[in-house]
């Protein structure tokens, strides 16, 4: 399934992308026009301009138009100023002869870019002639050089003037039922200048306005997020055997659905792992009576019979009972010592080499079968802790360290005090734990060593009962880089 994250993500991001070109585009548009009509506006005042000087002699057209007024005409830093006027058979009156043929209307062939727009001028006073531009508009204009002269509309478009691209403007004058047309032309140099300062303006401000709403978007959508985070955090962050609900108050009121269906989920596993629990208990504890039972009656009868074949059956069936009732006991210190079961309260103030030195009377018999030098080492250890928990603890790193000790070696079980607290130490000559294993003893019915006999609880029992304890327990190696050295620390 797509992430929460990257599917927000998609369909905000996108949208904004597209409303942000959108209103680029409809700014662009707001800016131009209104400076494309400003320059169309300098160019209908020169016309005008040109008009208030025009005027009838005789028959003919005749334009006062001295040089120094021409040259403020032409006169432009950019641009190149064009401009021409004709009488009504075409025959040019004053400017530039190669001036383009007017333009009744919009040239068809007029570039993609060319904007024809009615420009309001004023000319000397006389009728509308029948020939206006169809559309055309009539105001007030700034050209205006005459009090009460009727306005003219003049029209813009794009064209060619001497191999450039340039803005005309056509103007029709009427003078006593005489016409005549005025051309004003323009390079697009400061147009196009216009254009790209308004453009790369309206790049940089798209470009900033982008990266502020995509950024403002993963920011929302992070911290909006941030709840399912620390939901998830506060999960992994838990023992394995923390079952405890998620609390509702600390959540958004959108995952309190998914909190309650969590909380629901966890009952039921607490639940599993309780009737689990229970069972393993009650199975151990119903076990130990007739298989102690049962160790009696086969010692009995061993006492009876001499002969060696019934002899050597009832050895077998002793150290399977023996093998049971071990891994009962052990079953049922595994379920006295789940760490989420364990009650504080139960902890009190212990003396430790008291506690081993008894538990290594117990072995004795089972090292001297295998000839083991079975040594303690105790100084006076207090320790907080379960007396029977602990008692587990140690039978089973003396247990683990005997079973696993060759013949003719050496077990060493000491304890002494570190800092506030207490340490135990259980020390063997036996073949050792690489380090990267040294984890994976731990875990439940696990044996490195096939060749001997054993549940692979004992070590998964003590891990248990220290973690209860609070105790951290580690594996090193023996004295001189052999056997294996198991060290518990118990805390102040």
């Amino acid at each position: 399934m797509p992430s929460i994250r990257l599917r927000l993500l998609k369909r905000l991001i996108g949208p904004i992308l597209l409303i942000n070109l959108a209103g680029g585009a409809l700014t662009y548009l707001l800016a131009w026009m209104p400076a494309q009509l400003a320059f169309d506006e300098s160019l209908a005042d020169a016309a005008g301009a040109l008009a208030a000087r025009l005027g009838r002699q005789g028959a003919g057209w005749q334009i006062d138009l001295p040089r120094q007024a021409e040259q403020v005409l032409r006169n432009d830093a950019a641009d190149a100023v064009y401009f021409v006027v004709r009488d009504g058979n075409g025959g040019v009156i004053a400017g530039d002869a190669d001036f383009p043929p007017f333009a009744a209307s919009a040239p068809a062939s007029a570039p993609a870019s060319a904007t024809p727009a009615a420009v309001t001028t004023t000319t000397a006073p006389a009728a509308a002639p029948a020939s206006a531009p169809a559309g055309a508009t009539s105001g007030a204009s700034a050209g205006s050089t005459r009090a009460g002269a009727p306005a003219r509309a003049a029209l813009a478009y794009d064209g060619m003037m001497r191999g450039e691209p340039v803005r005309l403007l056509v103007l029709r004058v009427e003078r006593d039922g005489a016409g005549a047309g005025i051309g004003v032309a323009k390079t697009l140099r400061k147009r196009l200048q216009v254009r790209q300062a308004i453009v790369r303006a309206l790049v940089l401000l798209e470009a900033l306005l982008t990266l502020s709403s995509v950024g403002l978007v993963w920011f929302s959508v992070t911290n909006g997020l941030l709840p399912l985070k620390r939901m998830g955090a506060d999960l992994n962050a838990r023992g394995g055997d923390d079952l405890a609900p998620i609390t509702q108050a600390a959540v958004p009121h959108e995952l309190e659905p998914v909190v309650a269906a969590l909380n629901g989920l966890l009952d039921k596993v607490g639940a599993g792992a309780q009737a689990q629990h229970d069972f393993l208990a009650n199975v151990a504890h119903q076990l130990r009576t007739p298989l102690a039972g049962l160790r009696t009656q086969l010692e009995w009868l061993a006492q009876r019979h001499d002969e060696p074949d019934t002899a050597q059956s009832i050895r077998l069936m002793l150290s399977s009972t023996e093998r049971m009732i071990r891994q009962t006991n052990q079953l049922l210190a595994l379920a006295r010592a789940e760490p989420s079961r364990f009650a504080k309260t139960r902890l009190e103030p212990l003396a430790l080499e008291s506690l081993v030195e008894e538990a290594i009377q117990h072995f004795v018999d089972q090292a001297a079968l295998k000839h083991i030098d079975l040594g303690f080492e105790l100084l006076p250890t207090q320790v907080r802790g379960d007396r029977f928990l602990l008692r587990d603890l140690v039978d089973n790193l003396i247990d683990n360290a005997i079973r696993y000790t060759p013949p003719h070696g050496t077990v060493t079980v000491g304890c002494r005090p570190d800092g506030a607290g207490g340490v135990l130490l259980v020390e063997d000559s036996g073949p050792g734990i690489a380090p990267d294993q040294r984890e994976l003893v731990f875990s439940r019915f696990l044996r490195l060593d096939g060749k001997s006999s054993g549940s692979g609880l004992g070590l998964a029992i003590v891990r248990d009962i220290a973690q209860a304890h609070g105790a951290s327990i580690a594996i090193d190696s023996g004295h001189g880089g052999r056997g294996a050295l198991f060290s518990v620390r118990f805390p102040a």
